[in-house]
């Protein structure tokens, strides 16, 4: 777990972008000071980094944000070799022509721009994991400076995903007395707006993951105090969900994993200490309606809470159940997230089902 957190987080990442780069540029950056390069913008005062060469070019490959603070480049030789720079720490040039452009009979050479390689990923969701309408944009206007940074976050009902999922290990493994029995369960958080997903990933790894091979995905780097909560929270870690969750949307958060999963864990936390939590450990064996749900989470988190929530329901036989929630968060989650704020934040969601059942420990 983070022991101290930056007060404010920098700029959301853009719909496919490379790695953790939002808006994704062309060109270099000559280095104009020597800097340190760092993995991790929140965390840079506290990394030593990889220091630039003095007028070396370095390859761009984005912005943090629109008009923002940092540049995201290529440092050869460091691992990893994408990293963050201040911007005042070089310049940042185009590429006028390829030199095949200056072979021309006549060397008359500014026969347009080339076409340099941004590692742009402008793969679109496709359908399943992704959000539904939850979430996006803030319901304020008027506001100026960095655009507010926008999530869904989806926690599951466990029993009722094991119902058509019983063949993976965390469903054969589900006892009565474990967390995810009566709690909810950590799905994920998504960068939105939907289709923000693989930011900086491999082809081969992006294969992967869409075939469901997460066991071939990179294990996350966490502590182990982030990893024993995800076991317990995320019991999906089993079939190795966090892998996944990493690859698909965490790679578009800007932050390392360790702080993507523990702002998750954050606020599935305060929710599951909630009334929320409450009402769905009590009605274990009979359905909830859709408005239930949402005057819990208006009593938990203020008045218009629960327009922000979204129920997603499958069918078991006969049964409709309630296997899963999305919430819209806009804004800067915190070691100690104000999520009434984050949720009122929000813009409105259609709600989803009208009611199902939440369902018990066990195949029915």
């Amino acid at each position: 777990m983070r022991v101290t957190r930056m007060a404010m987080l920098l700029g959301l990442v853009l719909a496919g972008g490379a790695a953790s780069a939002q808006e994704p540029l062309e060109g270099y950056v000559i280095a104009r000071k020597a800097c340190n390069a760092t993995i991790s913008i929140r965390n840079a005062a506290s990394e030593s980094g990889t220091v630039l060469d003095l007028e070396r070019a370095y390859q761009l490959i984005g912005e943090n944000r629109t008009n923002g603070t940092h540049y995201y480049v290529v440092v050869p030789g460091a691992e990893p070799s994408r990293r963050w720079i201040d911007k005042s720490c070089g310049d940042w040039v185009k590429l006028v022509a390829r030199g095949e452009a200056f072979e021309r009979p006549g060397g008359g050479g500014a026969g347009g721009t080339g076409d340099t390689d941004t590692d742009v990923d402008d793969d679109m969701a496709d359908a399943g994991d992704g959000g539904g309408s939850t979430g996006g944009t803030p319901s304020g206007g008027g506001q100026t400076g960095s655009p507010p940074r926008n999530f869904v976050l989806a926690i599951s009902w466990q029993p009722a995903f094991c119902e058509t999922h019983g063949s993976k290990a965390e469903c054969k493994s589900q006892t009565e007395a474990r967390f995810d029995a009566d709690h909810f369960t950590l799905h994920g958080l998504w960068p939105q707006p939907r289709g923000l997903e693989y930011c900086g990933v491999s082809a081969g790894q992006k294969s992967d993951d869409k075939a469901g091979r997460w066991d071939r995905l990179p294990a996350v780097a966490v502590d182990d105090e982030t990893r024993a909560a995800l076991s317990k929270v995320m019991p999906g870690t089993q079939s190795m969900l966090e892998r996944h969750e990493w690859t698909r949307h965490g790679t578009c958060y800007q932050e390392a994993e360790d702080a993507y999963f523990d702002d998750a864990l954050a606020v599935i936390g305060k929710i599951n200490a909630s009334r929320v939590r409450e009402l769905f450990a009590g009605a274990i064996g009979r359905s909830l309606t859709r408005a239930e749900i949402r005057a819990a989470f208006d009593e938990a988190f203020g008045a218009g809470a629960g327009e922000r929530v979204r129920v997603a329901c499958s069918r078991d036989g006969d049964r409709r159940l309630i296997g899963e929630l999305t919430i819209g968060l806009v804004g800067e989650i915190t070691e100690d997230p104000d999520v009434a704020a984050l949720i009122a934040a929000a813009k409105p969601t259609d709600g989803g089902c009208s009611d199902g059942i939440v369902d018990k420990v066990g195949f029915q």
